[in-house]
């Protein structure tokens, strides 16, 4: 349930299920987006060997996963504008990463497939994002791990 108040009008005392302050919203607020901040410079630094940044690495993975793509096709699994998508392909294109191919049956499109060595260095970084991510959440018992998976899932489902 979403509050809605007009626009000139702030709620005087929120109401916070059992157990929850103000100030633990607050927490929770600003924890979250700096937990999210730790994993994206972890993320970053990780990627440090393959000179990719985050945004290339997902495109890799998107033409990985769903072979023979368009280049609309990763920009929208990116949630990116097309030129954007052209430019991270180019950067995959140039490293040896994936190549364009033409379309089967669109003269007018070009399919992005990964190469050997594209396919070969995303194994690697999955490796190495597991791995860091197990580092990360190893302060987590294991029926934190899975009560925080459930709870973000929730949060996330509308997403």
């Amino acid at each position: 349930m979403m509050l809605r108040l007009p626009h000139n009008e702030v709620p005087r005392k929120m109401r916070y299920p059992s157990g929850m302050t103000d100030s633990s919203h607050d927490s929770l607020v600003d924890q979250v987006p700096r937990v999210a901040r730790a994993l994206r410079r972890r993320w970053a630094g990780l990627l440090q060997p393959w000179e990719l940044s985050p945004h290339q690495a997902r495109a890799l993975r998107v033409v990985c996963t769903h072979e023979g793509s368009r280049l609309s096709d990763v920009a929208e699994s990116l949630r990116i504008a097309p030129r954007s998508a052209t430019e991270v392909v180019d950067i995959l294109e140039y490293r040896g990463y994936v190549e364009r191919t033409p379309h089967p049956h669109d003269r007018r499109a070009t399919m992005v497939v990964a190469t050997p060595k594209g396919r070969d260095v995303r194994a690697e970084i999955d490796r190495a994002r597991q791995a860091d991510a197990e580092s990360f959440f190893a302060v987590l018992s294991d029926r934190e791990r899975a009560a925080l998976g459930r709870t973000l899932g929730k949060l996330l489902a509308d997403d």
